[in-house]
């Protein structure tokens, strides 16, 4: 277990700058939270002097409630920003649609962009802190910090385990960033999906590649089951999603056929009947609800400690 208190980094704009120390001092800073969301007075004032602004470039249910929740159970003061409904429909650049709403004194920033980078760019010109929610193609921090919490749930120390990475990897912010984080923690990562979605780079990472489900369902401890990316595909990478869910979709009849439990995780939104069907996403192998609870406590871990406070 990590002795220090503090990470090491002054934004959480990805996975690939966290030490393994800043991975693990997040995730039992978590466990606290937890703790706290459980019992009948769910706030702390640990962020009350603080202002927080999510500003959300791309449509999001459960990241952009999960971070509000996470801001309100701290105490924090909270804006909340739609593109769709602001100035940037005018033209107006991202740099000064922040730089205005940093002029109203707000201390921290939550953002999902779909250009890979942005907050990277914004923590080089602002010097409020930045949690990256979403970048493009590129990283989502957050969801593979609270995928690593719910498997270390499940599983314990997370060294040596095997966890499975199945779907459209080639598309997926979440496949990198859980990529990243498992491997820093010491597990053994296999990606396995359509070979036009696995992108060739991928073995320079240092994880296997798989094209058969069951074979890789029957190597791994845990699965984190990814959907289909269509609305960033610009051409077809198989040639149905009857044919896709065929081939590589997960049912309760194939988890019933290993000869022992695998943990089924998804980061959602679930297409069911696509990568997974409902018998699966709801049986007792999936963990997919703990997951969203989970996020609550590791987003109030990470805004906790990017503040600089102490409890």
């Amino acid at each position: 277990m990590s002795q220090a208190n503090s990470l090491s980094v002054p934004h959480l704009l990805g996975i690939k700058d966290l030490t393994k120390e800043d991975i693990t001092l997040i995730l039992d800073t978590a466990v606290t939270f937890k703790e706290v969301i459980n019992r009948p007075v769910k706030k702390v004032p640990s962020l009350r002097d603080l202002t927080v602004a999510n500003l959300f470039f791309e449509d999001s249910t459960r990241t952009r409630i999960s971070f509000e929740l996470a801001e309100k159970r701290l105490s924090a003061d909270v804006i909340n920003f739609s593109a769709s409904s602001s100035s940037v429909k005018k033209g107006e650049t991202l740099l000064d649609t922040v730089n205005n709403i940093l002029a109203m004194k707000v201390d921290m920033i939550v953002m999902r962009h779909p250009a890979p980078g942005a907050p990277h760019f914004l923590a080089r010109h602002i010097s409020a802190r930045i949690l990256n929610a979403g970048d493009g193609t590129h990283e989502h921090p957050t969801q593979a910090l609270l995928d690593a919490y719910s498997m270390r749930e499940q599983l314990g120390d997370l060294e040596g385990k095997k966890i499975a990475i199945v779907g459209d990897i080639l598309h997926s912010r979440v496949a990198l960033s859980n990529i990243f984080c498992l491997k820093k923690l010491g597990a053994e990562v296999k990606v396995c999906g359509p070979p036009t979605l696995i992108p060739k780079y991928i073995t320079s990472l240092g994880v296997g590649v798989e094209h058969d489900v069951e074979k890789t369902l029957r190597w791994c401890d845990a699965a984190n089951i990814l959907r289909i990316q269509l609305e960033r595909q610009d051409i077809k990478y198989f040639p149905s999603l009857r044919e896709y869910a065929l081939y590589f979709g997960i049912d309760k009849a194939l988890l019933n056929r290993l000869d022992k439990p695998v943990v089924i995780m998804h980061p959602g939104p679930i297409n069911r009947g696509v990568e997974i069907t409902s018998d699966a996403a709801d049986s007792e192998h999936s963990i997919i609800l703990q997951q969203v609870e989970n996020g609550v406590a590791v987003r109030m871990a990470a805004l906790y400690l990017l503040a600089g406070k102490r409890q």
